[in-house]
């Protein structure tokens, strides 16, 4: 046996760039699934890459309580619209809240794959996974005999996780501040390293420090910026 998983949350960084550069009234609205470590890293991830670019955004997070419901994935959607939202990110598997978002005038951000093929120019970018890597590397190592147990958990370097192209819509200045960012994360893995600051402006990882892979996969709290809660399971 072997566990494999991928470091989104570096895409998910860099899509919080776009975000907090191209959001007009800094409110921004997160539709989530469920409130596991994976879920709440993501929408840690992505708030840390809009504050990184604009301090005074924030990020409202919505849970549905499901992975997949297109009609729950809207409501949410449009429930963070109605409440003033410009863009909508989200960690979900439908392109409902993208629609929602784009029939409202707003903007919005994918996941999983790259939403823009589906919806339009209005999703500015999607973190997208990208599994065939480590399967070809798996069933190869398989065939030659070469295949030993291990837990996986690689980025952007091995090309598992990565950022879709960016929308038209995203101005020049904002595509290289990502690129740049993006060839700084690909040296160095910097997406949890303090100084960073919980809800309640505490800092939890000091300046210097990062957050270690065994606290990423217990992770439940939220950064600063983030308005909501995290739900008992």
């Amino acid at each position: 046996m072997a566990a494999y998983f991928g470091r989104i949350e570096q895409p998910r960084y860099l899509s919080g760039i776009v975000a907090g550069k191209m959001t007009k009234n800094n409110n921004i609205g997160y539709v989530a699934a469920f409130p596991i470590p994976e879920v709440v890293r993501g929408i840690n991830s992505f708030t840390l890459g809009v504050r990184s670019v604009n301090p005074d955004a924030k990020v409202n997070v919505v849970w549905t309580s499901t992975w997949y419901d297109p009609v729950k994935e809207r409501e949410a959607a449009v429930s963070l619209l109605d409440a003033g939202a410009d863009i909508i990110a989200q960690h979900q598997d439908t392109t409902e809240p993208q629609k929602a978002a784009q029939e409202h005038g707003a903007l919005s951000i994918g996941y999983d794959s790259d939403m823009r093929a589906f919806v339009g120019d209005t999703v500015l970018t999607s973190p997208m996974w990208n599994w065939g890597k480590y399967y070809i590397d798996t069933v190869s190592a398989a065939i030659e005999g070469k295949w030993k147990t291990h837990s996986y958990w690689e980025g952007m370097n091995d090309n598992v996780v990565m950022l879709a192209p960016l929308s038209p819509k995203v101005p020049q200045d904002v595509r290289d501040l990502v690129e740049k960012t993006r060839q700084d994360l690909m040296k160095k893995d910097f997406v949890f390293c303090g100084p960073i600051k919980d809800q309640s402006g505490t800092i939890v990882v000091p300046d210097g420090q990062c957050v270690s892979d065994a606290d990423q996969l217990t992770m439940q709290f939220f950064v600063e910026g983030v308005v909501g809660t995290i739900p008992s399971q």
